[in-house]
């Protein structure tokens, strides 16, 4: 695996290194030591399967606090979107800022997300298939969402949304009083 770092510390995509033969290709798409000696967390409690049906679907944006705050691995397994993630640790230099890169079943890119990221999805095409590799368990109590389109962190979505849950359209704005405790 080749981990990329992106511009917000803690951030990587991860490409695979795929062994081809006349048979296909044999590549290994995660490995605890692999991830410790990028000083990643390798720890797997869950694995989450996304399906989307419309090009332009919208999931996000999602995290969840402390102690339960996640550590991700999303990768696209059938189609194509844009994964984005969002520094919501509180202090962090580069809070508020965002980054995105197109995971898709052809290029089968990986994106890590450190704890303390909201993380959403924007499918690019139909029938688009995501899995998540999560640190901890689901936790209701510690779930937050911001708006996704919050002028604060203005992102730039690769398109509109068309289909965007009415969960995820009633998450807030952001407010230091929700979003952070």
């Amino acid at each position: 695996m080749k981990f990329n770092p992106a511009p917000i510390a803690g951030v990587f995509t991860i490409d695979l290194q795929p062994i081809a033969d006349e048979r296909g290709f044999f590549s290994r798409v995660f490995c605890t030591e692999e991830f410790k000696a990028h000083g990643l967390e390798p720890v797997v409690m869950q694995m989450n399967n996304s399906f989307n049906r419309d090009q332009g679907t919208l999931r996000g944006l999602h995290y969840q606090l402390a102690p339960a705050a996640e550590v991700k691995i999303v990768r696209c397994t059938a189609g194509a979107l844009w994964d984005v993630v969002l520094d919501m640790r509180e202090g962090s230099p580069t809070f508020g800022q965002y980054f995105g890169a197109d995971l898709t079943a052809e290029n089968r890119r990986m994106m890590y997300i450190p704890r303390g990221f909201a993380h959403g999805i924007f499918t690019l095409a139909p029938n688009t298939e995501a899995i998540y590799l999560v640190s901890h368990p689901y936790t209701p109590a510690a779930e937050r969402g911001v708006r996704w389109d919050d002028p604060k962190f203005a992102i730039r979505w690769p398109g509109k949304p068309v289909v965007i849950s009415e969960k995820d359209q009633k998450h807030p704005s952001f407010d230091p009083a929700i979003h952070l405790r």
